[in-house]
């Protein structure tokens, strides 16, 4: 035993570790000195101690110049040269060759520096330990570093354990018997550790209810005995660390020793405990792989900056090669358009559907426009007007279309630029009536013209369009709830915003929707003048002539007199039929009393009536009248006011002006580049959150509120087990908040999806330049800054700074986490309730599952897999490790016994975190950044577009 040898002399004997003898190496050395070997006098087996050796008992007295228990450790030089004289005589160290020659006087070195084999003595002074064993507890240590150049190598019958260059053998006596050995092997980072507990000692099985033999024997792994100056000394392992902290097992009073040639001290190098000691925690491979992954992902993100970087300046050098724009006709012709009635509908369930193909919303609808024209679309509600005109403007429909619209000169299939202006003005409320076109023209417009040309046109828009007086006035919100500009202000600034882009054909769904008559004529008046005009242009210098006209078509409900005189051609539904296409003024009117006079299906035509509003009057032929047949397409007329037009265009040339244009874009392409997109967006974003300071300030006061609150709760916690159950729940309190205020990040997409939907309908930006400018200008402003470290300095948290960072590092990993979980819900359901109230209760599971209410071990199997899915979990386990690496101690009496333990060994009893689990809980975090990252670009990408 005590990983004695057998001798190769004599194989019924043992080579006995300095200190100890006997047959089987099990009997302490008593008086002499530790070059006595085998001739040493050891302590005698007592049949009252179950046949144990016990030094106290045995009355051992060290000689001059040695102590510690064993009388092992050297004090004095003298004593080394006389006890190795009176051993060998006069006979040399017989030292390395290379020592030969050299001063090999023997000295005795009590530093804690260790130059080939070294004693160390220390008392084992812990509260919890004293009180289950109070008897005198002892550590003797013999750390060798290089055994040939020890005199003890020499001596005959001792054993420096193992043969080899450096190791370890620890032995623990209590009230002077020998309990354990220790053993490691290997190099001096002391691995391969391997215990013996000595059978029906009092660790051992001697006292049953405190039998140690399992724990002890269960040692293994790395061992590091670091010293520092004031002769204490930590015996740290794994196990050790997690029961009595970081620093391990606390040995004090140590005492030094080793016998050693001045020629070794002088010729070679000293290695003390302390270079035992670990550098930190290490990495498992996973955690290896996956820190490198998330390195790759860094260095891949920074690429795609640097490369959007160099498309953006590669693409505003690009000479600016700008192209007419207006001169383009709209034809649709055998327009049908079909909306599918729901197969599954509940009504199947009961009767068979009676409908079959869906309902017809137009039925083989004809018609054109010419250039410079500004056309009404009639007709009574449910007639198929706005359907007809998002057809034109290429909207995407649910339902099924069939027919053609063509926009000459385009060949077919070719789409100039056509602009869509809902029936409802959606507006950024923080923006001025400048801004608003501003950024429109900067995603807009080609990034080879220069700003200030965008400047220049989006003066130019706002001055065609009477705003110059209100130019510097926020927009304000469209629904009343906050001040702002008119209706009809508003209803200009959507028309501004997209003339700014310079469009071939401007289609209106409803432009005077909710406009008193006054503002309505303006309106109206504007689309005209834009129509004869062709809105605004860029002309080079020198350049001469009159820009083409453009093409307006317009959704109209019941215009007045004044403004149904002011359309060129007008356009009559019913039902999805089209009764008439053609000039408009008195024209229509004219077209249905010579029908009337024709007779025939004709004849239950209403009559007109001099002075009558003709709008009124074709409204009233459209809702009584929808039998009567529609207008033959080869009847289709241009109109004079078309043909004048193209005439005056011939005259004055229309070639000469340099105008903005995307004719030679593809339809789905972005005029701005990425980066361009997201710099854009973030100034907006800026501006908002300059000009709406109340979330800002509310997250803020309510983070500052609940921090000193939960501080003030937690104030200075202790280092009992309830002050240490204390920390757990205030860390727990400030992820849990963390969980319930990131609803606003919910509340904010639901507030600003109409918004998006426009916009990403007219090809501003990408979504993904949209989510990361959402992303940053939440998650900063409103979760990180308001994240303050009030309650974590008041509750006495780890206070250096390493683990500060550390848990504010998780702390942000969580708040990505949830922002981008409010995302995805914000995002997947157009209904914010439903949105809301999924958040409220995946916050509520997390609580369930972050290991804080419930031991998660007790959980059913069936439900126990939940706990992987649970971000909270890995958040908490975090920042509690986290706590404890820091050295945390428990210092509490439990009846009556004190404990002095680690905060580990609370931490995994209590909550069943993992002591390194921190780099995987910072990677899991990462995972599921990543993961919803990805679902929320995907249900953004996918879902969130515009549908009609």
């Amino acid at each position: 035993m005590n990983y004695g040898e057998t001798s190769r002399s004599n194989a019924s004997s043992c080579i006995c570790p300095p200190g100890f003898g006997g047959a089987t190496c099990a009997q302490p050395g008593c008086g002499g000195t530790i070059f006595d070997s085998s001739s040493r006098s050891l302590a005698q087996p007592s049949a009252s101690l179950s046949g144990f050796a016990n030094l106290t008992t045995s009355n051992c007295t060290c000689e001059s110049g040695w102590g510690g228990v064993g009388c092992n450790v050297c004090t004095t030089s003298s004593a080394c040269q006389v006890a190795y004289v009176a051993v060998n005589g006069n006979a040399t160290l017989g030292l390395d060759g290379g020592l030969v020659g050299l001063n090999d006087t023997l000295v005795c070195n009590t530093a804690p520096t260790v130059w080939a084999a070294g004693e160390l003595n220390c008392q084992v002074n812990n509260p919890t330990l004293e009180a289950l064993y109070p008897l005198r507890s002892t550590l003797n240590i013999l750390r060798t570093l290089n055994s040939s150049l020890s005199p003890l190598h020499n001596t005959s019958g001792t054993l420096l354990l193992p043969s080899t260059s450096s190791s370890i053998y620890a032995q623990l006596m209590y009230a002077g018997i020998e309990h354990l050995g220790d053993t490691t092997s290997s190099t001096w980072t002391c691995q391969n550790l391997s215990c013996s507990c000595i059978k029906n000692t009092t660790f051992c099985g001697g006292v049953l209810v405190s039998n140690l033999t399992s724990t002890i024997d269960g040692l293994t792994g790395t061992l590091t005995v670091a010293c520092d100056s004031t002769n204490t000394c930590y015996f740290q392992q794994d196990v050790i660390n997690s029961v009595f902290g970081s620093q391990g097992l606390s040995m004090e009073g140590c005492i030094f020793g080793e016998c050693i040639s001045q020629a070794v001290i002088d010729t070679t190098n000293a290695t003390s405990s302390a270079a035992a000691v670990s550098g930190g925690t290490e990495l498992s491979g996973g955690v290896i792989a996956g820190l490198a992954v998330v390195g790759v992902i860094i260095v891949f993100g920074l690429a795609i900056v640097a490369w959007g970087w160099y498309i953006q300046r590669a693409a505003r050098k690009l000479p600016f090669n700008g192209g007419q724009y207006g001169g383009v006709s709209v034809r649709w012709s055998d327009i049908s358009y079909i909306v599918q009635l729901p197969k599954n509908s509940p009504s199947s369930l009961i009767a068979k559907s009676t409908i079959r193909g869906g309902k017809t919303i137009l039925d083989s609808i004809s018609g054109s426009i010419e250039s410079g024209q500004l056309m009404a679309i009639l007709g009574p509600s449910g007639a198929g007007k706005t359907t007809l005109v998002e057809l034109i403007a290429g909207k995407t429909k649910s339902g099924h279309y069939t027919g053609s619209i063509t926009f000459p000169p385009y060949a077919p299939g070719h789409h100039p630029r056509v602009a869509f202006i809902l029936q409802s003005d959606i507006l950024p409320s923080m923006l001025t009536v400048q801004e608003a076109p501003t950024f429109a023209a900067c995603l807009c417009l080609p990034e080879a013209l220069p700003a200030s040309s965008k400047a220049a046109l989006v003066s130019t828009v706002i001055s065609k369009l009477g705003l110059d007086g209100i130019a510097e006035t926020r927009i304000g919100a469209t629904d009343g709830t906050s001040r702002g500009i008119s209706g009809g202000e508003a209803r200009h600034v959507s028309i501004g915003l997209e003339l700014v882009s310079c469009p071939d054909v401007l289609v209106c769904d409803e432009p005077t929707s909710r406009l008193d008559s006054v503002s309505a004529f303006r309106v109206v008046n504007v689309l005209k003048e834009l129509a004869r005009e062709g809105g605004v242009a860029i002309s080079h210098p020198g350049s001469h002539g009159h820009q083409k006209g453009v093409v307006v078509i317009c959704s109209m409900h019941q215009p007045s007199s004044q403004l149904y005189h002011t359309f060129d051609s007008i356009h009559l539904l019913c039902n999805g039929h089209a009764l008439y296409s053609g000039p408009g003024r008195l024209a229509p009117a004219r077209y249905f009393m010579r029908m009337r006079e024709e007779g025939g299906a004709g004849a239950d035509v209403l009559p007109y009536e001099e002075g009558y509003n003709v709008a009124d009057y074709l409204l009233d032929i459209a809702s009584e009248s929808p039998g009567i047949p529609g207008m033959p397409l080869g009847n289709n007329a241009v109109g004079e006011v078309g043909l004048s037009v193209s005439r005056e265009e011939k005259v004055h040339g229309g070639k000469d002006v340099e105008a903005l244009s995307t004719q030679n874009l593809a339809p789905g392409m972005y005029m701005a580049t990425f980066l361009t997109q997201l710099q854009v967006l973030c100034r907006r974003e800026w501006k908002v959150l300059r000009r709406d300071k109340t979330l800002f300030f509310t997250h803020v006061c309510v983070a500052c509120v609940l921090s000193v609150f939960c501080g003030g709760l937690y104030y200075q916690t202790g280092s009992t087990i309830a002050g240490y159950q204390a920390r757990v729940g205030c860390l727990f309190f400030m992820g849990s908040l963390i969980a319930f205020s990131s609803l606003s990040a919910l509340y904010n997409i639901v507030e600003i999806r109409p918004l998006f939907l426009r916009e990403r309908s007219n090809w501003y930006y990408s979504p993904t330049a949209w989510l990361l400018s959402r992303l940053i200008f939440d998650v900063i402003p409103l979760r990180i800054i308001p994240t303050i470290a009030v309650t974590y300095w008041m509750a006495g948290l780890a206070h250096d700074a390493v683990h500060f960072f550390k848990f504010i590092f998780v702390i942000i990993l969580y708040t990505l986490v949830m922002t981008l979980f409010n995302f995805l819900l914000g995002t997947l359901f157009c209904n914010g309730g439903i949105a809301i109230l999924l958040s409220a209760l995946s916050s509520l599971y997390q609580m369930t599952y972050a290991s804080f209410f419930v031991h998660l071990a007790s959980i059913p199997p069936v439900l126990h897999w939940l706990q992987w899915l649970c971000p909270l979990k890995y958040t908490l386990e975090a920042i509690s490790v986290n706590e404890v690496g820091s050295g945390l101690m428990i210092s509490d009496t439990l009846q009556g016994i004190p404990v002095n333990v680690s905060a580990t060994l609370i931490m995994q009893l209590l909550f069943g975190f993992g002591l390194n689990n921190y780099y995987r809980d910072i990677l899991v975090l990462f995972a599921f950044i990543a993961g919803l990252g990805v679902a929320v670009i995907a249900v953004v990408w996918l879902k969130v577009r515009e549908r009609r």
